[in-house]
């Protein structure tokens, strides 16, 4: 329902703006991608406007602000642009890739892999977003991109203590499987096994309890 009024309101707010003889081409692109209106992108596309529009509000590129919003038409839109700025990041650093993983959205991934996305960057990476998300194929699919499985945030997180923290248990094991080192410690000395354990998560604790276990028994 929350999604619903969002869109109309939206929906609302692009039909003000066409109204208007000096409507902000900007604001307007920002509400087309939100709202997945995909022909208006290629209007104001046709018209000049940039693939890589930011909202000057978010200061997130309309290519993350489509995909946070599922606009998967629009995605397809501006991914087919030849000047699309993959790497573009928001003040908060997050990137397309980042979006596209957290949002369990595979053909997005894909596409940007294939357009030579950057995997990984110091800080939150896309692995990152995809353990948060739970999202077992993207994990696997940024791993054969390879990308850093035991990469930090600011604070020494890796993908895999994401993963324990957010209570997903198969991309936890997973990561393990594929070489997650669970001895690292974060900013506050805690190892996964520990994050899982502060998190309510004794499954996922455990889990990673017996492959260390294994692992030092060489098995």
């Amino acid at each position: 329902m929350f999604d619903l009024i969002k869109r109309l309101l939206l929906a609302a707010l692009l039909a003000l703006a066409g109204a208007n003889a000096a409507a902000d081409p900007v604001r307007d692109f920002v509400v087309a991608a939100q709202m997945d209106n995909a022909s208006m992108v290629k209007k104001l596309l046709k018209k000049g406007g940039s693939p890589n529009t930011v909202d000057p509000i978010t200061g997130q590129t309309v290519l993350i602000l489509a995909l946070r919003e599922d606009a998967n038409d629009v995605i397809n839109v501006l991914l087919a642009q030849p000047g699309i700025d993959l790497e573009r990041a928001a003040p908060n650093g997050n990137r397309a890739l980042m979006m596209a993983a957290f949002k369990h959205n595979k053909p997005a991934v894909l596409a940007m892999l294939a357009k030579g996305a950057i995997v990984t960057y110091p800080g939150w990476t896309a692995l990152h977003y995809a353990a948060a998300s739970g999202d077992d194929e993207i994990v696997r699919i940024l791993l054969e991109h390879h990308a850093y499985i035991d990469a930090e945030t600011p604070s020494k997180l890796t993908p895999l203590m994401i993963a324990a923290r957010e209570g997903h248990e198969s991309a936890a094991r997973l990561l393990m499987q594929e070489g997650a080192d669970a001895t690292l410690k974060n900013n506050e000395s805690l190892t996964a096994a520990q994050i899982a354990v502060r998190a309510d998560k004794p499954r996922i604790a455990d889990a990673i309890n017996a492959h260390l276990s294994l692992s030092r028994k060489g098995l």
